[in-house]
């Protein structure tokens, strides 16, 4: 990679991914770059205990959020929900937290109260200890870094790599307008709905929309061995929030649906009488839309209502070239 080219986020993950070696078969590291967590092999065999899995988010301060009008609450709250949320994508169990923090010096200690409070609601709400950590306090912005481990349940974690050609898209919930309203700050990880899904059938692949559909949905058809997938225009669930960051911006609802990102629903791929059944039956508390199906052939494309079909660009948030909160 030559320095000082302007690449995407994505490009420089699969940079990094590329410069680490092949590991041995018998290796710690069962899954490294390229998922939503990495999984550590602590146990014998594999099954419950046996997989240890490990994200990390970073925050910024005018980034991803604003503290002087979202308040420490809001963003300690986040920095906990987004790294739930990567858990919830593998359907895992989250067991224990490790946070590091960055503080404006000016008022560290309000704000480290505050981030506290933040954290511990969603972590008593998820049995999700807080085990340590690091704190700084320095003249910048608030960073906040939080690292989660899960443990695997008995089937194993659901990774990106497994979707099929004939699959059926589906996911848990209305997407678009997060940012515009707020709703960004408060996301809900869909850690009960996953657990619940992956105990009702065998899912072949999933993910979480961090960055959006359009963004996230090619991560799944890429690590499946460069599948492509159609998505049904008319069966995108819609958030309310985007209809009305349409009508403010001028944008259609359903780019905003594609391209908004931080919804932070599952989206997941299974067999077609699996998906008919989900739909008819879904598992408490899951609520589940059929979106579309994966195809052999590489590429997103989108059916629209009179049956026509148009490649569909890769939008979504990239940290190296998106917006700020």
């Amino acid at each position: 990679m030559e320095e000082n080219v302007q690449i995407g986020e994505f490009d420089l993950i699969d940079w990094i991914r590329r410069q680490e070696p092949d590991r041995a078969v018998d290796s710690w590291t069962r899954v490294g770059i390229g998922d939503d967590c990495a999984i550590l092999g602590v146990g014998e065999g594999t099954g419950a205990g046996a997989d240890l899995l490990v994200t990390t988010d970073m925050l910024m301060d005018g980034r991803h959020f604003r503290l002087d009008t979202d308040g420490p609450e809001a963003v300690g709250y986040k920095a906990m929900a987004v790294n739930l949320s990567d858990i919830a994508a593998m359907a895992g169990i989250p067991r224990a937290a490790v946070v590091a923090v960055a503080l404006p010096r000016s008022k560290a200690v309000d704000i480290a109260r505050g981030l506290h409070a933040g954290m511990r609601e969603l972590a008593d709400r998820m049995s999700v200890d807080l085990v340590g950590g690091d704190t700084n306090a320095w003249d910048g912005p608030l960073v906040i870094t939080i690292t989660v481990l899960g443990q695997g349940t008995v089937r194993g974690p659901v990774r990106r790599s497994g979707a099929r050609p004939g699959d059926v898209i589906l996911v848990t919930g209305p997407l678009g307008g997060s940012l515009a309203a707020g709703r960004h700050l408060r996301p809900e990880p869909r850690i009960h709905e996953a657990l619940a899904l992956h105990r009702a059938a065998d899912i072949h692949a999933m993910i979480d929309l961090s960055d959006g559909l359009s963004s996230d949905l090619p991560h799944i058809l890429d690590e499946s061995g460069g599948l492509g997938a159609i998505l049904d225009a008319s069966s995108i669930p819609i958030h309310p929030d985007a209809h009305e960051q349409a009508r403010r911006d001028g944008a259609s609802a359903f780019d905003h649906a594609l391209n908004d990102g931080e919804d932070f629903e599952l989206c997941l791929t299974v067999a077609p009488d699996i998906a008919a059944k989900l739909l008819a039956y879904p598992p408490e508390p899951a609520r589940l839309y059929r979106i579309g199906e994966i195809v052999e052939a590489p590429g997103l494309l989108v059916r629209t209502p009179d049956g026509r079909l148009a490649p569909l660009a890769k939008g979504g948030f990239d940290h190296l070239r998106g917006r700020s909160a």
